[in-house]
């Protein structure tokens, strides 16, 4: 398998744009599998590869894994990060959980790609399970050999094979994946077995499935490509069918939005139907439509419409976002910034590059959010306070050493900064 592994990536050209990558290892046979074949093939695909645990701690054995796994990465002159979860598990926390952290590390740590070792089993089993939710074609499609996954991509070179093309090497059994507690584990265990009698190739089938769903909406996006589906006079020119299609593709651009069948079917028939509207949708997303367009838009403390910057100039008092700023106007129970200068002051949101002076070191804001355990939520309306093109400190959160030098010398002005109402 191992030569029909590197003809397969590269071939699809998988890891040409990529030198930092990132395995997600459980320590099962999967990436235990994967783990071996980029180990052994790096230097011919071009890539320095780091690995990343999640410690779900569900089982006795779950920090002797942890342990292992390091060690290995350790002796093999490898980068491994870790990182425990905590509370009540469940399959959709625990795949939050996981994502999430794999995220944080590619940001802060410089990885332009994501590996998974999904197969064609796990392909088979998850369009089944699609289906038995009741999924609509256009999600049949599956999992994607490489597809992006901000900050990067995500890839899954073990696509093309089946878990009996695996070979046996040292792995960790968990034996959660016994459990009927979970949904995959039974479709894996119980209910693919039970229509193997009736199809041995199953497998295949389901995965044709995807593949043909896979193309039946990329054609879609080709050619409805150049259309505007927020244009109603656009939007309403067009089949019943078609509008259907489009509303599902337009959908596709709020993947946290999750719509059910009839909340699709009240959302058309509103934009049919009816005239000015604005109601809310779900999941922070709200529905605006007029006479001439319609839109979808996060709106709250978490949109992921980011505020414009400001530009603070002179005292008075300022409004970004979620905060209402002043600058040398206290305000009762307000967070406090010392500026070491009257120079102009930007009020912007954080980015990725972002790095602030604290205790004499220059960190990256995203591992500082990371070390100390900031919660998401802050995170995304966090603002940077910056002045002569350095940060002073980050709202409500962090204050660099350069206010603080400030606040301790000479101070030329102060920001309150503090939640709106």
């Amino acid at each position: 398998m191992k030569k029909q592994f590197l003809k397969v990536t590269q071939d699809g050209h998988f890891f040409d744009k990529h030198k930092r990558v990132l395995l997600a290892i459980s320590g099962g046979k999967d990436s235990m599998n994967l783990l071996q074949l980029l180990y052994h093939y790096r230097k011919d695909l071009g890539i320095e590869l780091g690995l990343a645990h999640v410690n779900y701690k569900l089982r006795p054995s779950s920090d002797q894994e942890e342990a292992y796994l390091q060690n290995w990465a350790h002796q093999h002159g490898l980068a491994f990060y870790c990182r425990s979860f905590q509370g009540v598990f469940t399959e959709e926390r625990g795949r939050d959980f996981r994502y999430q952290f794999f995220k944080d590390i590619m940001e802060t740590e410089d990885y332009s790609a994501l590996v998974t070792a999904h197969h064609a089993d796990d392909q088979a089993e998850t369009i089944f399970m699609k289906l038995v939710r009741g999924s609509r074609l256009i999600h049949l499609a599956g999992m994607q050999p490489v597809q992006d996954f901000p900050p990067g991509q995500l890839i899954r070179p073990l696509l093309h094979f089946r878990k009996s093309d695996l070979e046996d090497c040292f792995h960790f059994d968990d034996q959660s994946n016994q459990s009927p507690a979970f949904f995959r584990n039974r479709v894996r265990n119980n209910y693919l077995p039970q229509l193997e009698k009736e199809n041995p190739a199953i497998s295949q089938a389901l995965i044709e499935v995807g593949q043909e769903s896979y193309i039946f909406k990329q054609a879609l996006i080709d050619l409805t490509k150049g259309m505007d589906v927020t244009n109603l006079a656009t939007f309403l020119g067009q089949s019943r069918a078609v509008q259907h299609v489009l509303l599902q593709l337009y959908l596709q651009e709020f993947p946290d939005l999750h719509l059910s069948k009839s909340q699709f079917k009240e959302l058309h028939h509103i934009i049919v139907e009816k005239a000015n509207v604005h109601t809310y949708l779900k999941n922070g997303y709200w529905f605006k439509k007029d006479y001439k367009t319609m839109s979808i838009q996060k709106i709250g403390p978490e949109t992921d419409s980011a505020p414009q910057d400001i530009v603070i100039k002179s005292d008075g008092i300022f409004h970004w976002g979620p905060y209402l700023v002043t600058k040398n106007h206290p305000l009762p129970d307000a967070w406090s910034l010392a500026l070491p200068s009257e120079k102009p002051i930007l009020f912007r949101t954080w980015q990725p590059g972002d790095r602030i002076l604290l205790n004499g070191i220059q960190k990256k804001v995203s591992r500082y959010f990371i070390d100390n355990k900031i919660p998401f939520s802050e995170r995304r309306r966090a603002a940077v306070i910056e002045q002569d093109g350095k940060i002073l400190g980050i709202s409500n959160i962090a204050t660099s050493d350069l206010s603080k030098s400030a606040k301790n010398g000479i101070i030329k002005a102060t920001l309150y900064i503090k939640m709106k109402e």
